[in-house]
């Protein structure tokens, strides 16, 4: 018997109307909370007080247990991934104070140490012997990346190099899918599963934090700069991770079995505020052929749909993103130029399901008024939500500092558009 929560999220992603619009927060790696939000949220809602689990240390992103889900009535569970970027599995977890002061969960095997400015830094897999990969400073919120740039042979350049953080998941890790997946499943939402190595050319990944030592391409200049320079080397990148991805997408199959509802795909970013970070021309080149393979192996061997996340003013890359078997796309931004929703859901809207675009978290949620944040939420879901392919979300994660009053403001607004009552708050 399948749950509303789940035939809503389904059904939307079908094209059809659903019985109420899904709501989606936690349930992607591009849909969540700050951790300090997250326990905002519990505290509002009088949930018992407990540490947050961060299982994206890069974001401090917060793990929405079943209880928070179950209060907001939320219509998808996250499959928690085998490990962070930095490289530790997620199984078991540490008490750690963050420098805000609150208390978090973070993965029992994450190196931190701190250094002689008090900038917090993160070893990967849990080395404390290896050079950092990722700092947070003191008076910061988010772990970045560290370039750890080794330079690279330009005249010989051996695409094996920037290969090395992608391999074939270990048992192990696709023991932990299979439990977080059957977790999920039981919450009685649709489930998502984010697929490890499935990105092609995210920015956040080329640096190789979960590298103890990297090789190849790392910086993200001289990155940028090969997709025009170096095709060629980026393509053969592309194809190896393509090679080793079809290889896990079988495994994480086998072991999540029916307990997948949507495999979150790539996050590369590949729009800015303004226009596109690099050409139409470039991407059906060198990525197209990817997404193909993936979207079609998925699709003929699963009943999985599929999301792709690009932020930025990525309208003219909506058509490439259909033909490339996406069935959704995030965060749907809507301030970025010609990312105007009307448009975006006439042009497209019986072929993608805009997943997010509900409200803009870097103008509207953190800066605006109650009031405000209720009129960008109605008014979104009022152009997204007719006829399916619409999950509300916020536009992007919600970032520490967005006042509480905000939070609850976007996700009653999304109720009273469903007909439900507002939530009860301690």
């Amino acid at each position: 018997e399948m749950s509303d929560r789940r035939t809503a999220l389904l059904d939307s992603l079908n094209h059809k109307q659903p019985s109420r619009m899904p709501i989606d927060f936690g349930g992607t790696g591009w849909t969540g909370m700050h951790a300090a939000c997250v326990a905002a949220l519990r505290e509002r809602l009088g949930l018992p007080k407990r540490p947050v689990r961060v299982h994206d240390m890069g974001q401090m992103i917060g793990f929405f247990e079943d209880d928070l889900a179950d209060a907001l009535e939320l219509s998808a569970s996250l499959v928690m991934p085998p490990s962070t970027s930095f490289g530790n599995s997620l199984d078991e977890w540490k008490e750690w104070k963050t420098p805000w002061g609150q208390d978090v969960l973070v993965p029992k095997g994450a190196a931190l140490t701190t250094d002689a400015n008090g900038d917090i830094l993160i070893h990967p897999q849990g080395d404390f012997a290896a050079p950092p990969s990722g700092r947070m400073p003191k008076s910061g919120f988010y772990f970045d990346n560290i370039i750890r740039d080794p330079g690279f042979d330009e005249d010989n350049p051996n695409p094996k190099d920037n290969l090395e953080e992608f391999g074939i998941l270990s048992p192990d890790a696709l023991a932990r899918m299979a439990k977080s997946a059957a977790h999920a499943r039981a919450g009685g939402r649709a489930v998502t599963c984010g697929i490890p190595g499935a990105s092609f050319s995210s920015i956040s990944g080329v640096p190789g934090q979960s590298l103890k030592h990297t090789k190849g391409i790392r910086s993200l200049e001289e990155w940028y700069m090969s997709l025009v320079s170096r095709p060629e080397y980026l393509a053969e990148v592309f194809a190896g991770q393509a090679e080793i991805l079809l290889k896990n997408l079988a495994l994480v199959r086998e072991a999540v079995g029916d307990n997948c509802d949507v495999a979150c795909l790539c996050g590369a970013d590949f729009g800015t505020q303004n226009g596109l970070l690099c050409s139409e021309a470039a991407l059906r080149e060198l990525i197209l052929p990817c997404y193909r393979k993936v979207n079609g192996w998925i699709h003929a061997n699963t009943p999985w749909k599929t999301i792709k996340h690009c932020c930025g003013a990525v309208e003219p890359l909506m058509q490439l993103f259909i033909e490339a078997g996406f069935d959704a796309i995030n965060p749907v931004q809507c301030s970025a130029a010609g990312m105007v929703p009307r448009q975006l859901k006439d042009k497209y809207g019986d072929r993608l399901t805009f997943w997010g675009g509900g409200v803009e978290t870097q103008t509207t949620l953190s800066w605006g008024t109650p009031d405000e944040v209720r009129r960008e939420a109605l008014e979104r879901c009022g152009v997204f939500a007719a006829g399916g392919g619409f999950v509300f979300s916020s536009v992007h994660n919600v970032q520490i500092g967005t006042p509480i009053e905000n939070i609850m403001a976007m996700l009653n607004a999304a109720r009273e558009f469903n007909g439900q009552p507002a939530l009860k708050h301690a």
